[in-house]
């Protein structure tokens, strides 16, 4: 299921990620079990992320979207790199493989930006595409276009809806 087209209408901040250069993106929530036609959220109804988490004997918990301009539906996102492989500019990176923590964790978190940014190189499928640098983003909609579940959506236009939530945090 896409990311709500309305994103990030019906969501509120529930913290940031940062990085050490001083930006940093909005994570919101609530995270989601099921999508909006009921069905369940992708990443926990794919037997490979839903086996990833039961091997680290970790709790898959809803998430919520990692990023405003670039957001990334971590409830959906399946790990599959589709992302990272089709950007021009690196904004991407595998949180865990500079952090390797839950990714529930990973909020309120600053992060150095050094994960990688190469397709196959997550650490395995619990993993995540971060938007870490979403403020490099020069809008071309490739992330948008390649992932499989649609659990990115690319609009410049969330740049108030960032600046407000911002104020909050």
């Amino acid at each position: 299921m896409p990311i709500a087209e309305n994103f990030p209408e019906g969501l509120k901040a529930i913290g940031k990620i940062s990085i050490s250069d001083g930006y940093f993106h909005i994570m919101w929530g609530p995270g989601k079990t099921t999508n909006t036609d009921g069905s369940k959220a992708e990443a926990l109804v794919d037997e490979d992320v839903v086996a990833a988490y039961a091997e680290r004997k970790e709790e898959q918990v809803p998430l919520g979207v990692s990023g405003t301009m670039v957001a990334v539906d971590w409830d959906s996102c399946i790990a599959d790199g589709a992302c990272i492989e089709a950007c021009p500019v690196q904004v991407f990176q595998w949180y865990r493989t500079e952090k390797d923590i839950p990714a529930i964790e990973a909020i309120n978190t600053t992060f150095e930006g050094t994960g990688s940014d190469v397709k196959d190189e997550r650490k395995d499928l619990t993993d995540k595409a971060d938007p870490i640098r979403e403020h490099d983003c020069i809008w071309c909609m490739a992330c948008v276009s390649v992932c499989p579940p649609q659990a990115i959506k690319v609009d410049q236009a969330n740049l108030e809806a960032h600046e407000n939530a911002a104020k909050t945090l």
